[in-house]
């Protein structure tokens, strides 16, 4: 007998060459076989006569070969010509490029079931299939019971073996797999959410019977696709409610917030905060000075005053008498902090350093020590903050900054670095809810939903590049009202593989176009040094264009700056357009975006285009790119830890998502069944993969 967690060389029509090749497509286990589900199911059972079919009509029909022959064509391959009989009538089937179809297995007489929809072949006046989905049947009984009379299971070709064949293996798992296996979900929720057990869901899953919803079973909502799906949920929930509890377990710490410190706190507000600052600031606020360490995901649009928010968390910790630490994952965004906690907290006099490559050695020494000792109370830094020499005296408050471009184990370096410090996790790339709940959620989520008073309207616009001329002559009015300029290309250099226009060329170009306005370059092969200073300039209005590649992408604010120009617009994902848009709109003049790209686009592109056009709101951008590239590349699935779902989809299954996160805390809540779920994680073979 088979268990779940058996070898699936030991499959029936598996055996070790083919078991090989399975595992280089994660199918290592009796289980990971049965959890590759069909892909679509094709009703068998009713199959329509050949006189009845209709034009449009998806149907499965079961015949005889008439007659097979290869149409020669100019194009290699030709076209393979079958005609189909049932007696009723005759249907004629043809595949393109079909050379790699033999009529020798097509000879006369044997029969064929095939799915797809009817057409009309308007030069012989004939109904036809093109290219559909078909089996060649054989004479045993075992083809027969598997492959017609029923809802039919349709898989993806999968390491060379087609669904034909998958399905004999697939069936041979289920008759041999054991009757005793466990099934992870308990009996109470099974029975509270009418959820089937699990023999009895891959056993439908695969082979339904007559009475299961063909159309819900094609939708991935049958009762077996939710229970399966809601248990892939369930287990990655169980994980993250297991760690707030265990991160609830230590003694964090504990702020005070006296008058003093809130009166600290309102001098450094240029502004007064908007009711979602204030609502943010109360939820971190209730959590330094609550028993447990903090653990809280602070996201906010481009431009919704979240900087503003993590400095007041700043200034209650220095307050507190203990250091903060901000890591960037960039240069320029850690020289950019540093260049906002040096204006924001001017009036504190709180002593500040940045830890950054290409600093001297000497200085760098001198710079570790000073923190180190507790000297400086605010340490801003890229990864550097990780490394071993970078040692601190008392840390009290972390905070990381655009948290997607690292890794779950980064973020445990920096916290290991102090005693239980208060952790605040930030994000400017708008994510969906779903997404957060699995890429976070183990961090208590706070969302600014609100923007500042006093920002202009971005508008956005798609432009080719026959327009250059025209964009050119409104960027020169901009200028001569006063304001600044971002032009950003996606390489630095040109290349002889990629025909992209480079912005060390652009920087060129634009200098003759814009003769008589200061133009500059900056990317991120720029000593620390030249890039601060080229920053330093364009904040202060010396520089009145600004070439750049994606370094600019989060974290700078100057607010004269009204024209984003993105040449190869095409070539970035929705998330940075919407970040490099963000760059401008910073203050009350009326702001532009262009986006320049060739005049053909791929549809991708040009559904990416239209989004950025539409619409400024960043998350309804983030639903967007979830359902263009999925959730893996939304979220930078090695970077942030994206677990991977076998049956699952963010998109799609939202609501089981949301229920299995009230499960689990309610299970993990229950204090006398904790035990046993953490034995029964550790004892699943089957536990989605965490990065």
């Amino acid at each position: 007998m088979l268990r779940l967690d058996s070898d699936v060389q030991f499959v029936k029509g598996v055996g070790p060459r083919r078991a090989s090749l399975l595992g280089s497509r994660a199918i290592r286990t009796v289980e990971d076989l049965l959890l590759h589900v069909p892909k679509s199911y094709q009703d068998r059972a009713n199959f329509v006569p050949l006189s009845s079919l209709t034009v449009g009509q998806d149907a499965a029909v079961r015949a005889r070969v008439y007659r097979s022959r290869i149409l020669k064509t100019r194009t290699r391959g030709g076209i393979f010509d079958v005609i189909l009989t049932d007696g009723s009538s005759f249907v004629h089937v043809k595949w393109f490029h079909g050379a790699y179809l033999q009529p020798r297995d097509f000879s006369a007489g044997r029969e064929i079931v095939l799915f797809g929809r009817v057409d009309f072949d308007r030069y012989d006046s004939k109904f036809v299939f093109f290219n559909p989905e078909f089996e060649l049947l054989e004479e045993s009984d075992d083809a027969i019971s598997l492959d017609i009379g029923r809802y039919v299971p349709i898989y993806e070709e999968l390491a060379g073996i087609k669904s034909r064949q998958f399905r004999r293996i697939v069936a041979s798992a289920l008759d041999d797999l054991s009757p005793e296996i466990s099934d992870p979900l308990p009996d109470e929720i099974l029975s509270t959410h009418g959820f089937p057990d699990l023999r009895t869901s891959l056993n439908r899953i695969h082979f339904p019977e007559p009475q299961d919803d063909l159309e819900r079973l094609n939708q991935r909502r049958s009762p077996y696709h939710r229970r399966l799906i809601f248990e892939e949920f369930f287990l990655l929930e169980l994980i993250y409610a297991l760690r707030r509890v265990q991160s609830r377990a230590v003694s964090g710490v504990r702020f005070e917030t006296t008058d003093r410190i809130r009166q600290q706190v309102k001098t450094i507000l240029p502004f007064h905060p908007t009711s979602a600052q204030k609502r943010v600031l109360k939820e971190i606020v209730d959590d330094l000075k609550g028993p447990f360490p903090m653990i809280r995901l602070l996201q906010g649009d481009v431009g919704s005053g979240k900087t503003i928010v993590a400095f007041e968390a700043v200034v209650i910790a220095v307050e507190n008498g203990y250091q903060a630490a901000i890591m960037a994952p960039t240069e320029i965004l850690a020289e950019q902090h540093f260049i906002n906690a040096k204006r924001i907290l001017g009036p504190l006099a709180y002593r500040l350093g940045v830890v950054r490559r290409g600093i001297k050695k000497a200085e760098k020494q001198g710079l570790l020590e000073k923190i180190a000792c507790g000297e400086i109370q605010v340490v801003i830094g890229t990864h550097a903050l990780i490394e071993e020499h970078t040692v601190f005296n008392r840390l009290g408050l972390v905070i990381i900054d655009e948290q997607h471009r690292f890794g779950v184990m980064q973020r445990l370096q920096l916290i290991a670095k102090g005693e239980n410090p208060n952790t605040l996790v930030m994000t400017a790339t708008p994510i969906p809810r779903t997404l957060a709940m699995t890429l976070y959620g183990d961090l208590d989520l706070s969302v600014i939903d609100e923007m500042p008073p006093g920002r202009s309207a971005i508008r956005t616009i798609h432009a080719t590049d026959r327009d250059a001329e025209q964009i050119y002559r409104t960027i020169e009015t901009h200028l001569r009202e006063g304001r600044q300029v971002y032009v950003v290309y996606p390489v630095i250099e040109e290349s002889e593989k990629v025909d992209l226009k480079s912005a060390t060329e652009g920087f060129k170009k634009l200098s003759e176009i814009f003769n008589g306005w200061r133009v500059a370059l900056l990317h991120g092969r720029l000593k620390s040094e030249d890039k601060e200073a080229t920053m330093k300039a364009f904040a202060g209005g010396d520089i009145h264009v600004l070439v750049s590649t994606t370094v600019i992408e989060v974290g700078v604010d100057v607010p004269n700056a009204t024209v984003m120009l993105i040449e190869h617009a095409e070539r970035f994902g929705l998330a940075q357009l919407h970040q490099l848009r963000g760059r401008v709109g910073r203050g009350a003049h009326q702001s532009l975006c262009i986006l320049m790209t060739p005049s053909r686009l791929s549809d991708v592109a040009r559904q990416r285009i239209h989004a950025m056009v539409s619409t400024t709101d960043g998350f309804r951008l983030a639903e967007v790119d979830l359902q263009l590239r999925g959730p893996g590349e939304v979220a930078g699935t090695r970077q942030s830890g994206m677990p991977e779902f076998r049956i699952a989809n963010l998109l799609l299954d939202a609501d089981l998502l949301s229920l299995a996160q009230k499960e689990a805390q309610r299970w993990v809540d229950r204090s006398d069944e904790r035990e046993s779920l953490i034995e029964a994680l550790s004892a699943r073979a089957r536990l989605v993969t965490m990065g």
